[in-house]
């Protein structure tokens, strides 16, 4: 990369020089506080390094980048000797972070390192900085908001119960929250303004973000008339509509800084964790929890290249994630462009839970996504765009409405729900995406298998594509919502069982995520950082295929067997306690009672 285009990039407003061609010389800078810069030079300095290329700064952080034509080889070693040297010079000349950059010339390579403590090497740079990034959001990562998970969780319940004491409905409560996000994140003035002012504000900001969009006029209609021209909206008072933003804009926004990772996944938390307080009181809404999202997208590799769909995506957590995945691979502003127009695919048949997944897009900063309403099996949308990623969580107890039809016209006339548990859905879009990979959260009972739709679906699955793994989650993982027990099942498709390179299935015990149930706070992490160590110790399992007594297997099935960890692994005697027992056995019990036993 050229001079001109690092300065470009980072910021020439920021650029400090004090020499000729824009170079900064520590010699001339030290000299003018009265230190020589001699006296800073490291041990193993090949000379007396003075001048840096390019140096940028304000009053709190301070971006070095050192020029070399090739970053290879002794040129290599060598830079980062150079580069270590500005920094030291730099210490003595400010406070201020430091961020140290080595760029090719003639190639589009970086290296960059963050939170300087010891000296830099090729050991601890930031290996996932591929391109470089504008002053501000370098700025950003040291001194934009802190992410802050508790607190965020803790103030989401606040907010729902300030909501209950203003009289905004729990059906709207969601939405009403999501669409008050959004428009702060962009700019609303509500101050000392009344209600109706407020309401128009609103649909103003929801009418740029959706500026683009071919659907903008439905999903507006939708947002009017679900939220904004509710009657407990309406009702609000100025006063308490304003505490209302007040809370989100003082309570919410300064917990996720939104410009990281880490900032999307708390926004994603945010509104499972508001969705699954206001849905408490119904026991069919399955809201996956954000760290499992994570896992699926990891175990299925969603990248920049990859097309995602989910058939059935209610509030668009995986959407979210998949797409907040995706973006983080890219590394150009045309490609995070493409992703966000071209490679994210979502249909939800319920009009509210549509507005949901279309708000949690937007407050993600994607205004063009590919989010249809309407039903997986008539919308096709999806079917000719390259999908190659497939993740869902279907009904469990879907109507006849909401099933495929040519199914539903099997069932007898007492049969009211769904007879395979979500299976069906997963076989249909399996055949229309015919190639990838699909992970899909389904209950125990379809890896049982114990009904004649279950087994029938198995069947041709296997017959159809190959059962690449199948994970047994946290019993109590949908907590504060659904009751059901589910299973990640992943499928390669397009390949049949009996031709895959693997015939034989991982089996993954993974019951033990490392959170517990809280009141009023869902599930939580025992301690900070638990589910990263847990989680990357599943994925190594899985993709190393090993077996490990207590946590997984490895074993050829077919369609009559059960699809289940527990059925084939060995346990770890050693480490039972009677509490395991105790655990077991009230999962038993609570598996038979939900499914109509005594």
């Amino acid at each position: 990369m050229k001079r001109t285009d690092i300065i470009s990039t980072i910021g020439r407003k920021y650029l400090h020089a004090n020499i000729e061609n824009d170079e900064f010389s520590y010699l001339k800078a030290l000299q003018e506080i009265g230190k020589k810069y001699t006296d800073y030079l490291s041990e193993n300095a090949k000379r007396t390094y003075k001048d840096i290329d390019i140096r940028f700064a304000n009053d709190k952080l301070t971006i070095l980048v050192e020029t070399k034509q090739n970053l290879i080889g002794n040129d290599l070693k060598d830079g980062i000797i150079q580069l270590q040297n500005y920094i030291n010079f730099e210490r003595e000349l400010t406070n201020n972070q430091i961020i140290a950059i080595l760029s090719s010339t003639n190639k589009d390579e970086i290296y960059v390192w963050y939170n300087i403590k010891e000296n830099i090497s090729l050991d601890n740079y930031q290996k996932t900085e591929r391109k470089l990034k504008t002053f501000d959001e370098y700025y950003n990562i040291f001194y934009g908001t802190k992410n802050d998970k508790l607190t965020l969780i803790q103030n989401t319940y606040s907010l729902n119960e300030l909501l209950h004491k203003y009289g905004i409905n729990e059906k709207i409560r969601s939405q009403f929250v999501g669409t008050c996000l959004l428009a702060l994140k962009n700019g609303l003035v509500y101050e000392n303004l009344s209600t109706a002012q407020i309401i128009a504000g609103v649909e103003g900001k929801l009418t740029n973000l959706l500026e683009k969009d071919l659907n903008k006029a439905y999903k507006l209609s939708i947002l009017k008339t679900k939220v904004l021209n509710s009657q407990d909206v309406r009702d609000l008072k100025d006063s308490e509509f304003q505490d209302i933003l007040n809370h989100v804009k003082d309570d919410i926004l300064p917990s996720i800084n939104d410009k990281s990772t880490m900032g999307q996944d708390l926004l994603n938390l945010f509104f499972t964790t508001f969705n699954k307080y206001v849905g408490k009181t119904d026991k069919n809404q399955a809201f996956t929890p954000d760290h499992i999202v994570h896992f699926m997208c990891r175990v299925t590799g969603v990248n920049r290249n990859s097309i995602v769909l989910d058939p059935c995506c209610g509030s668009g957590a995986f959407l979210v994630r998949a797409l907040t995945d995706a973006l983080d691979d890219c590394d150009t502003e045309e490609q995070r462009q493409h992703v966000k127009q071209h490679q994210i695919y979502g249909v939800e048949y319920e009009e509210t839970a549509f507005g949901l997944s279309t708000t949690n897009m937007l407050i993600h900063g994607d205004g063009n996504s590919n989010i249809i309403q309407g039903s997986c099996f008539t919308e096709s949308l999806y079917i000719n765009a390259g999908v190659n990623v497939v993740l869902m969580n279907p009904p469990y107890n879907g109507q006849r409405k909401h099933c495929e039809p040519e199914y539903v016209k099997t069932w007898n006339s007492k049969i009211t729900t769904d007879p395979s548990k979500g299976f069906h859905y997963v076989h249909y879009i399996a055949s229309k995406v015919k190639t990838g990979k699909l992970a899909v959260l389904l209950p125990m009972q379809c890896a049982i298998g114990a009904s004649s739709d279950l087994q029938y679906f198995k069947k041709k699955m296997l017959e159809e594509h190959n059962l690449d793994a199948v994970f047994s989650l946290p019993s109590d993982m949908f907590y504060p919502g659904a009751n059901a027990v589910a299973c990640c099942m992943v499928f390669n498709l397009g390949v049949r069982h009996k031709d895959a390179t693997h015939k034989e299935t991982f089996f993954g015990y993974f019951k033990e995520d490392g959170f517990i149930k809280k009141k009023n706070l869902g599930r939580l992490e025992k301690e900070p950082g638990l589910w990263n160590k847990i989680e990357n110790k599943w994925l190594q399992l899985y993709r190393e295929r090993k077996t490990e007594i207590g946590l997984s297997v490895v074993k050829e099935v077919d369609e009559n067997d059960e699809w289940l960890a527990e059925a084939y692994m060995e346990t770890d005697y050693s480490k039972l306690t009677q509490d395991d027992f105790q655990k077991v056995l009230n999962e038993y019990i609570g598996y038979v009672i939900s499914n109509g036993g005594k």
